[in-house]
């Protein structure tokens, strides 16, 4: 058995879990309400700037000179293009380009990164690339999935948003991450694969305990701070990590 279906098959009730999400489930039929949307989309700014110095570091990493480019091309349209048009997507909401470069890291969103930081800077390549899976695959998934139960037409920039995440560009980004993945898989000793399934597993989990989602159903429910990076409960600082039982 290959890394990839492993490893879905290891994740498979976390991927359900993540489809069943409330927050997932709310903006697949436009009932989320607005103020939680708004601060994921914040938080996601945020993120996409930790995201960007992995992708440099995977470039840097990379063994061989096309996974080299690709990654520095994903890290240009990262940084050059995707960010320009979340900007662009946040002003509907009414948030300006301002208060995005405002926005303080909440310290769901920063477990997280910094999760993907440090298996980026102390993992292999190969495990730098398994906990970017979910970032592509598991966003693909997530609209495929919403994309298929039918646009929300009470919500058009929730229904852009399912939209964005199964355009024919983002379906081949996630693609080829998902067989990068499994052919570092194929690699024999000492890069050896089955550790990989930590990382990903792990940023599996983010997503429905202590990650962005959970901590914005919890926006307005009087748990929220000062600036844009809203204070939150004990759960959502502790990084899944050391929340969640992983077996390697």
């Amino acid at each position: 058995m290959g890394f990839i279906a492993d490893i879905e098959e290891r994740t498979l009730l976390l991927r359900q879990a993540i489809l069943a999400h409330p927050f997932v489930t709310g903006v697949g039929d436009g009932t989320l309400p607005v103020d939680r949307f708004k601060h994921y989309v914040t938080q996601d700014y945020a993120y996409l700037i930790d995201y960007s110095r992995v992708l440099a570091i995977a470039s840097a990493k990379a063994p061989k000179l096309e996974d080299m480019s690709w990654f520095a091309g994903l890290l240009d349209e990262t940084l050059n293009q995707e960010m320009a048009l979340h900007r662009s997507y946040c002003q509907e909401f009414g948030i300006s380009t301002e208060e995005l470069e405002a926005t303080v890291p909440a310290p769901s969103t920063l477990a997280y990164t910094s999760f993907l930081l440090k298996t980026a800077y102390h993992g292999s390549f190969g495990e730098l690339v398994a906990s970017l899976l979910p970032c592509q695959w598991g966003y693909w998934e997530i609209g495929d999935h919403l994309l298929k139960k039918g646009l929300p037409g009470s919500a058009p920039l929730y229904a852009k948003w399912i939209e964005m995440y199964t355009s024919e560009e983002f379906a081949g980004l996630a693609h080829h991450i998902r067989g990068l993945t499994d052919r570092l898989g194929l690699m024999p000793a000492p890069l050896n694969w089955r550790p990989w399934g930590r990382p990903t597993r792990t940023a599996c989990a983010w997503s429905t305990s202590s990650g962005i989602w959970p901590t914005a159903l919890r926006v307005g429910a009087g748990r929220t701070g000062a600036s844009s990076g809203y204070s939150v409960g004990v759960s959502s600082v502790m990084p899944c990590a050391t929340r969640v039982s992983i077996s390697p």
